[in-house]
């Protein structure tokens, strides 16, 4: 899988295909509206990519003071962007 577009095909499966990196399985269980099972992937990493996604997890359920915490972990600050627009931007810097 190397496009957005067919991350987002990947969607209308039941699952999320095996060989997708742990940050993208989070983001295609959020995608699906798993917020649980998507932390759940991230929620015991420590690195930076990780701290990322865990980041946006955070800020999409509404813990900004959480997000900030994720966000300084991934040594970002958390980003003037809809939720939907982040996705896509972590779906993009995950596929590469």
């Amino acid at each position: 899988m190397t496009t957005l577009a067919e991350f987002k095909a990947s969607l209308n499966l039941d699952e999320p295909v095996r060989t997708l990196s742990v940050q993208l399985k989070s983001l295609w269980y959020d995608a699906k509206g798993n917020w649980h099972k998507a932390h759940e992937q991230v929620d015991q990493l420590k690195d930076q990519q990780s701290a990322w996604v865990h980041a946006y997890l955070h800020r999409k359920e509404g813990d900004i003071w959480n997000a900030d915490y994720w966000y300084s972990k991934a040594a970002l600050i958390r980003p003037n962007l809809s939720l939907g627009e982040e996705w896509e931007q972590l779906v993009l810097h995950f596929l590469r």
